[in-house]
């Protein structure tokens, strides 16, 4: 199983809660994809992030055709125009 979670400082707050819901909306509709969770920082702080996805993938492989879905794909401009900075780990368990 792989573990994918991508953190993003956002340019406006406000964003963060259609890019929680266009994320959410994956859930069930890629293959390989199990578990998928978005959530949105409440603290604040200045090392805060905004925003963060935490996903569990089936393999390596399914991590990358979860990335190149053409439903995930659709997510990215949006996510890409709403972020300042973004962080992103991968790890298998």
């Amino acid at each position: 199983m792989v573990k994918h979670i991508v953190m993003w400082k956002l340019r406006d707050k406000r964003d963060a809660a259609e890019i929680k819901a266009r994320l959410e909306a994956l859930d069930g509709k890629i293959p390989g994809l199990i578990k998928i969770e978005v959530g949105i920082d409440f603290l604040e702080s200045e090392q805060s992030a905004d925003v963060v996805l935490y996903s569990e993938l089936a393999s390596r492989e399914a991590l990358d055709a979860y990335q190149a879905h053409p439903e995930h794909v659709a997510v990215i401009p949006l996510v890409k125009g709403a972020a300042v900075s973004r962080t992103v780990v991968d790890y298998e368990v």
